[in-house]
């Protein structure tokens, strides 16, 4: 006997919902762990860290002095935010968009990592209701000098 195989709609419906849960899942295992250092009364911080979460990035958190680490890692003073955090070898000085750190994982640039200076208004974790989200540079910075990496308004690139 030789037959074809034809699915029932319910069973590709099933397949299709299954390939694309084990597809994030998959992305998300792909994703390596983001260790951020923060000051442990900040919320801006904490919502940054969601951000990343809501993401697909697994995120570890340690309350402790930020300065001292921001030396040891080579941050600039003028780079300087409220919050560093460390990924795929590379350093994340403050509100970066997880997009932004997708992009430096899979480019894998010469740098020491990337870095948003201050805290811009709209940028992931500084969301304020009402308000516009500014306009903001993602700064790639090492021994080489420093660069605009990416450009963004709010969470999104531009």
């Amino acid at each position: 006997m030789n037959r074809r195989f034809r699915p029932s709609r319910r069973t590709l419906v099933f397949g299709l919902a299954t390939l694309a849960v084990g597809g994030r899942a998959a992305l998300a295992e792909e994703l390596p762990t983001v260790a951020v250092t923060k000051d442990p009364s900040c919320g801006c911080c904490e919502a940054w860290v969601e951000h990343m979460r809501k993401e697909g990035f697994k995120v570890e958190v340690t309350d402790a002095p930020v300065n001292p680490l921001k030396v040891r890692l080579g941050v600039p003073r003028q780079l300087y935010s409220c919050h560093t955090a460390q990924v795929g070898g590379y350093v994340v000085e403050g509100h970066v968009p997880a997009a932004a750190i997708k992009r430096l994982l899979a480019e894998k640039p010469a740098g020491v990592g990337l870095a948003v200076p201050g805290m811009p208004a709209g940028s992931p974790g500084m969301e304020v209701e009402g308000m516009e989200p500014a306009t903001y540079d993602v700064i790639l910075f090492g021994s080489g000098g420093r660069s605009t990496y990416a450009r963004f308004r709010g969470a999104k690139a531009i």
